[in-house]
């Protein structure tokens, strides 16, 4: 029996093959593999940077929406401090007022009490009071008798800005004139200072009735003349009639206008001397 070594069989296979080369084919199915993992990758790469892109706009979305509840945030809390400011504003008005009603309401009870201690004493008009006035011709300033009563009235809009309580320019100096005169010819007479409107609406937070804002207009005159001096405090007091004693029709603008005044009112009473 013969054994055909390597080398000779690889001769054999050659002559039986009928040609004088070798063929060698190789195995492609590693390379495949190799080809298929790579578009694999690719494909995942491009969704990884997809899915980063679409992070990144959600991203901005977020930061915008964050800087736009950031300033709603500051603007609710500016408005909380102006809303704040503002009660603050009217509390100190209203207890500026309860103040005054507490004083007027004393001087009050002292004119019940005085008219107490005249008992059975019968009262008549005393028209003494407008004979001893003698007040210059004052443009926008009327004086008339009323009942017992002297009524020196000062055109409104000549006095305070629109709608408010503020003195405009040449208006302080108005009713200083005018209660400098009344302090020469009633030196010791209760003197009452009464704001007066029309029925208009105010349109202010301030002051949000007619009422309100007389009264305010009638302090602004009582501050200006007793923090001056010009008369005494201890004779004046404080009224704010709003819209309720018109002196003619607030059907026109030139009625609304008339019914906008401030008032100061000589009473026949005398402070107690001191």
């Amino acid at each position: 029996m013969f054994r055909i070594t390597a080398p000779l069989g690889l001769v054999l296979l050659t002559l039986i093959s009928g040609c004088g080369r070798l063929v060698y084919k190789p195995n492609k199915q590693p390379v495949a593999a190799a080809q298929q993992q790579m578009q694999l990758i690719a494909q995942q790469s491009q969704e990884y940077q997809t899915r980063a892109t679409s992070l990144d706009q959600d991203n901005q979305e977020l930061e915008s929406l964050l800087a736009q509840s950031r300033q709603k945030f500051q603007l609710l809390s500016d408005e909380i401090s102006a809303t704040r400011g503002q009660l603050k504003d009217t509390t100190d008005q209203l207890l500026a007022m309860r103040s005054t009603n507490t004083e007027l309401r004393s001087k009050t009870t002292s004119l019940l009490a005085s008219a107490q201690q005249r008992a059975g004493t019968e009262i008549r008009a005393n028209n003494s009071l407008l004979k001893n006035l003698t007040l210059p011709d004052i443009p926008g300033v009327t004086v008339r008798q009323d009942g017992d009563v002297v009524r020196v009235e000062i055109v409104g809009d000549q006095l305070f800005m629109p709608g408010s309580p503020y003195l405009k320019d040449g208006g302080e100096q108005l009713i200083r004139s005018v209660a400098t005169e009344l302090r020469r010819n009633f030196p010791d007479q209760i003197i009452g200072i009464e704001g007066h409107t029309d029925n208009g609406p105010t349109h202010s937070q301030q002051f949000p009735s007619n009422h309100h804002l007389s009264s305010a207009q009638a302090i602004a005159a009582y501050n200006l003349l007793a923090q001056q001096k010009i008369i005494s405090a201890q004779q004046l007091f404080v009224v704010g009639h709003g819209a309720n004693h018109p002196v003619v029709s607030n059907a026109t603008d030139s009625g609304k206008a008339r019914n906008r005044r401030l008032e100061l009112v000589v009473y026949p009473e005398r402070v107690a001397s001191r």
